[in-house]
């Protein structure tokens, strides 16, 4: 028999190529042509997919119903905010994360709460399917965390047809599918996890939740370094795309819109992984700052923006004797060439020698900043712990530092003030050049500074 012409396709962006390439000619990525067979292009009409749409007419613009288009909370407020609001019904959101990092968790804690919300309300069932674990697994999960509801059915399937069944049985309100690359379509050829087969999964849930006005949360995998497991067109079907991010050894989460069709992208949801499930932290500032609150020598308080969430961030900064050779510079939660150059500012304009001190720089609570409005912060520090010098109570730097010494504006000054002032800091150094954009309290005292030697006096009086 004659063998089947064989063509090459990038797994990321979809080029195709006759002949193996070590790399992408498209998206110059390394290792990613897989072979497949080319389809003969069908001159008569396809069979619709499962969940395909109907072929229903066009309407005029003015007959939609907006409200229609309204989220629905989903009883997990950090998870609302960066959604926008709520869940769309209709809508399709993709979460992706690594390993371990609290992915299927968070989605249980969500589906319980919302169940509960439906169940009041009146509302379908939540329908969780699971592909990756049995669901005496998600139950001994959900008795773990407390993420228990009568509303609330679980099911282990690998198949999306087998999914589309139990949406037609059940008619959930909410749907939640981990994880999209363990599903498989009987109507495509390839393995779970297959460029193929993740498309066509992908497709049919987005069509049965379009036509069903089904909010539907999908989990998806990732490579090795962090992009989402898969084609690159995944994240563009879908209508959210959010990143679930945290270091292994802390108990810190941050939630990220990556692409958001309702809302901004500039929000941030925050949570603490713990035995007993995952917490919201409705006041992330708190977790970043020391009993000290700035008080103490080498330790300066700042205010960092997520997004458009300002945070308040403890800086404290070591500065020892060198024990021979080339002294070390460490730093943990901040950019090490940043934190080397501000260093390097500060020896030259406050005339402070640290060419045998080990320095070493860290944030308080796993924060990690690399905003350049911190600087000031950084410099303080700096000289604070080499000069052994307590700053004045409850004084925030904000700023970025020049090579030149002086210190630049940033943006969102007011918003970042305003959180300082809500956690009991009422003095702030700001950039002269900002000083008239500012809208704060009265019971604010700013005090603006030029360069980096004004800081230092205004900052330790």
């Amino acid at each position: 028999m004659a063998r089947s012409k064989t063509a090459f396709r990038c797994a990321q962006c979809q080029w195709e190529n006759p002949k193996w390439l070590g790399q992408c000619r498209q998206c110059e990525a390394w290792g990613t042509l897989e072979e497949f067979v080319p389809q003969p292009v069908s001159s008569g009409r396809s069979t619709p997919m499962v969940g395909s749409g109907s072929g229903a007419g066009a309407v005029t613009l003015d007959q939609v119903r907006v409200e229609d288009a309204n989220a629905w909370p989903s009883g997990v407020e950090e998870f609302d905010r960066v959604l926008g609001g709520g869940i769309v019904p209709g809508s399709v959101v993709l979460l992706a994360g690594e390993p371990g990092v609290g992915k299927s968790t968070l989605l249980l804690d969500v589906a319980a709460r919302y169940a509960a919300e439906a169940t009041t309300l009146g509302k379908g069932p939540v329908l969780y399917v699971t592909g990756e674990e049995s669901v005496a697994q998600v139950s001994k999960r959900a008795h773990r965390i407390g993420a228990l509801s009568s509303n609330l059915l679980l099911a282990a399937e690998g198949d999306v047809g087998s999914v589309a069944s139990l949406v037609q049985m059940h008619e959930p309100s909410l749907l939640i599918v981990d994880s999209v690359q363990t599903m498989t379509s009987g109507l495509v050829d390839g393995s779970a996890g297959s460029v193929s087969q993740v498309k066509a999964v992908c497709q049919v849930v987005i069509n049965a939740a379009k036509q069903n006005a089904l909010p539907t949360l999908l989990v998806g995998h990732v490579t090795k370094d962090g992009t989402i497991a898969g084609p690159r067109t995944l994240e563009h079907l879908v209508d959210v795309v959010c990143q679930f991010e945290g270091e292994r050894t802390g108990a810190l989460r941050m939630l990220r819109a990556v692409k958001n069709r309702y809302g901004s992208t500039d929000e941030v949801g925050c949570f603490t992984l713990e035995e007993a499930g995952i917490r919201q932290v409705t006041d992330p500032s708190t977790m970043f700052t020391s009993g000290s609150r700035g008080n103490a020598p080498g330790s300066i308080v700042t205010v960092t923006l997520e997004g458009n969430r300002p945070l308040l961030t403890e800086i404290q900064a070591l500065v020892a004797p060198g024990s021979g050779g080339s002294p070390r510079r460490i730093t943990s939660g901040l950019d090490s060439s940043r934190v080397a150059m501000v260093m390097a500012v500060v020896q030259a304009h406050l005339r402070l020698d640290l060419s045998q001190k080990e320095v070493y720089v860290s944030t308080v609570g796993g924060a990690r900043i690399v905003e350049p409005a911190v600087d000031l912060a950084i410099a303080l520090a700096v000289w604070s712990a080499a000069q052994g010098k307590k700053p004045r109570q409850s004084v925030i730097a904000l700023g970025e530092v020049g090579l030149t010494g002086e210190v630049r504006g940033g943006t969102g000054l007011s918003r970042r003030i305003i959180e300082g002032s809500r956690l009991g800091w009422d003095t702030a150094l700001v950039p002269a050049s900002q000083i008239g954009e500012v809208r704060v309290p009265k019971t604010v005292r700013l005090l603006p500074v030029e360069n980096l030697v004004e800081a230092a006096r205004y900052a330790f009086d």
